[in-house]
């Protein structure tokens, strides 16, 4: 797959118009965790998710517990995945505890809290994920992305396979008005446009909690590529962390 070379450069691979939302690098994002299509899992990832945001340890037994009965004689394999799920997915990192045994903490590796946004329904795993997606998206779009490609993007995102497992009710309501309303995402006129038309930034809380740098290095992560790779996002990303400083 030409576009997994890391010699091939962002331009070239996942920044033309055309081929942004049918990219490996875009698709790969919305198609990576199989737990979505597993409904004797399901009920698993809002109990870790809410865990994630009250910072509380959860015991390897808690999620056994949390899975159809049978599987709980066959965890310890589906524990790799559901922890590669975690952290692909949603950007969160399942650790075991150095000084207890089979308990774990829940750590962000991308930096968003999610407060706000999650609820104790599945829909929260899909929202989640939207939420991680468009963030990479509107870098990928250069800093922003019009109401218009928003909804193309929704359109094509609507017809891939696991959508049916995790469907927002009203994906567009949650964006415009809940992530509008966290402060995770800006809605806005595009300037000297007439008739008048709007376009998605990141938000205040987004630059708060994240960076360009970790959006970059979480892309990567999920498409096994070096973040350097992606050249002009690696630019950008670098020359915001410099501007910032370490503590960023």
């Amino acid at each position: 797959m030409a576009c997994s070379k890391s010699s091939q450069s962002t331009e070239g691979c996942i920044c033309q118009e055309e081929d942004l939302w049918s990219s490996p690098d875009i698709l790969s994002l919305q198609l990576l965790c199989p737990l979505y299509q597993d409904k004797k899992l399901t009920k698993l990832l809002p109990i870790l998710l809410r865990r994630y945001q009250i910072n509380e340890l959860i015991t390897k037994g808690e999620m056994q517990h949390n899975v159809d009965p049978s599987y709980r004689k066959h965890f310890t394999p589906l524990f790799k995945i559901i922890c590669e799920c975690m952290c692909l997915a949603f950007g969160i990192e399942v650790q075991e505890l150095k000084t207890s045994s089979k308990v774990y903490a829940l750590l962000p590796v991308l930096g968003l809290n999610f407060h706000g946004i999650l609820g104790d329904d599945c829909q929260s795993i899909s929202k989640i994920n939207l939420l991680v997606v468009l963030l990479i998206v509107i870098f990928l779009k250069g800093n922003r992305i019009s109401e218009e490609d928003l909804k193309e993007f929704l359109r094509i995102r609507e017809t891939l396979p696991q959508r049916k497992c995790f469907e927002i009710a009203d994906p567009w309501k949650f964006i415009r008005e809940e992530l509008v309303r966290a402060k995770y995402l800006v809605y806005q006129q595009v300037p000297n446009s007439d008739p008048a038309q709007y376009e998605f930034l990141w938000g205040p809380r987004t630059h708060t909690e994240t960076s360009k740098m970790k959006v970059l290095e979480h892309l990567a992560k999920v498409n096994k590529r070096d973040p350097k790779s992606y050249t002009r996002l690696y630019d950008e990303a670098l020359r915001e962390k410099q501007e910032t400083g370490p503590a960023k």
